[in-house]
């Protein structure tokens, strides 16, 4: 029996929250089969509901068959589906991983710390599916702090000081970011008197409320997003959180953030566009690119490196609100180049801190002029970190590389050198720390050296994300081709070229 949209829709809600409850209730070993279940299921039902749109078209479904104002409607188009995709891998390969992560501890209470994760983690996913199929604005301002709220207790999972200290870092920062956002939810409300994304795009004009609803929100979500110069709590979270914690953090995390800002900045809000905001999005974006990979580059920490990367990373992100000011063509390539990075970031860094976490394991550190050799010892998990590099470097023919060579093509053909330099500096850096730490890997081993042996439970999860992060390159038109399938909600795709 061929399933409907609605119905991989419901699935993609209903099975992590079960799971999740399930997982409080049930013994240690059944509750582990139960995330595997899931982690097994939720692809399949992704790529289903990628089906059914490329061939119906964007999806809404009335939660209980109420219809708006009173109902909550779920939406899935092209944008939505893609990171759906994109969850449920990375959250599966992260869902695996971290049960030999957990089981491989040094002592038991360490080996326990799976049973904190399981359920914090699949509510959390529940959040994130919840919000990239939300349809009402209010309704992704609950789904982002059901994230917001798990991430902050997988940061403290580990149990470490430094796990603590950074997760009560990242505590105030995130419950700002949260608040502006609301803040601004509250307003646009009492303008427009609804919180239905489709009913609102035909309700916002330039009027000095919704600007400031606007000003609010996405003041909120630069700070989730770790924008600079909101950056600072999200090297310490990333680094000192465990592995699986520190992958779901960098890769999807963030990302979610960036998602909501798409959807309310780059159509809902079209009224209140100005060239002034998006030209300051495009100034902060192309400092995160530069100071996160110059920060990447004094790093003496592995993970630290990884970490500083991401706040550069998401940076190339940003360049999309001036790009988009330009002719459709630019437009085109920026919108599609900005949304395939955020793809081609989420998988690789993923892969990038998996990689680092099985060597960590082994090593049982991450300084990085100690580790020399490592590259000999595990040649296995240090390829997948390779590969993983290849994206973020935006080499071909991985996703960053289709991903950056959109953006540079779109800064190009609207004149935009100076976003053009960036890119391409942002690159070079990029290939700057990432082969510094590749360099130090592969020298000689030190005398008396021996293979380290990588339980599989933590090099394969690692190595599928890195493959993927080059299929995704070599595979880049279907991707590409869902993107363009347009929303239900007026104004969305407007770029597609």
């Amino acid at each position: 029996m061929i399933l409907s949209g609605e119905q991989f829709i419901v699935i993609l809600l209903i099975l992590p929250l079960s799971a999740a409850i399930l997982d409080l209730l049930l013994p240690k070993r059944a509750a582990t089969a139960v995330l595997f279940l899931t982690a097994l299921v939720l692809p399949p039902a992704a790529a289903g509901l990628g089906a059914a749109v490329l061939k119906t078209g964007a999806i809404s479904y009335r939660i209980g068959g109420w219809d708006t104002p009173l109902g909550i409607r779920l939406y899935a188009d092209g944008l939505s589906t893609l990171m759906l995709l994109l969850t449920s891998v990375i959250g599966s390969a992260i869902s695996i991983y971290a049960v030999s992560y957990f089981a491989e501890g040094s002592n038991p209470a360490e080996r326990q710390r799976i049973d904190m994760f399981q359920p914090v983690w699949l509510i959390g996913w529940t959040g994130l599916n919840g919000l990239f199929l939300s349809g009402d604005i209010f309704n992704l301002y609950v789904c982002l702090e059901i994230l917001t709220l798990t991430s902050i207790c997988l940061i403290a999972v580990a149990g470490t000081h430094a796990s603590i200290r950074a997760a009560l870092r990242y505590l105030p920062i995130a419950i700002a970011g949260s608040l502006f956002y609301l803040l601004g939810v509250a307003v646009l409300y009492g303008a427009s008197g609804t919180l239905d994304l489709e009913l609102l795009a035909g309700r916002i004009t330039h009027e000095t409320h919704f600007l400031i609803a606007f000003a609010l929100m996405v003041t909120g979500l630069l700070i989730k997003a770790a924008l600079f110069p909101a950056h600072y709590w999200l090297p310490p979270a990333h680094a000192n959180a465990p592995a699986p914690v520190s992958a779901l953090l960098s890769g999807l995390v963030v990302t979610a953030a960036f998602y909501i800002l798409l959807r309310i900045a780059s159509g809902l809000f079209a009224p209140v566009e100005t060239p002034g905001w998006a030209g300051l999005l495009g100034i902060l974006g192309a400092i995160s690119v530069l100071w996160g990979g110059l920060q990447a580059l004094r790093q003496d920490r592995l993970k630290m490196v990884v970490a500083y990367s991401t706040v550069s990373q998401i940076g190339y992100g940003f360049l999309l609100f001036p790009l988009t000011l330009a002719g459709s063509a630019a437009a085109g390539y920026a919108w599609n180049g900005a949304v395939y990075f955020a793809l081609a970031h989420a998988v690789a860094k993923a892969a990038a801190f998996l990689a680092v976490g099985a060597l960590m394991h082994q090593i049982g550190h991450d300084r990085l002029q100690e580790m020399t050799g490592a590259a000999w010892r595990s040649p296995f998990i240090l390829m997948a970190f390779a590969m993983a590099s290849l994206s973020l470097m935006g080499l071909p023919p991985s996703a960053g590389f289709v991903a950056k060579w959109m953006l540079l093509k779109s800064a190009l053909l609207s004149g935009h050198w100076g976003y053009g330099m960036v890119i391409v500096g942002g690159g070079i850096l990029a290939m700057a720390y990432l082969f510094r730490v590749l360099e130090i890997t592969m020298r000689a081993p030190p005398e008396g050296w021996s293979r380290l042996p990588i339980p599989k439970g933590l090099a394969f999860p690692a190595m599928v994300l890195a493959v993927t992060a080059v299929l995704l390159g070599v595979f880049s038109d279907l991707p590409l081709r869902l993107l363009q399938v347009g929303p239900v909600v007026g104004g969305w795709g407007r770029f597609a070229p």
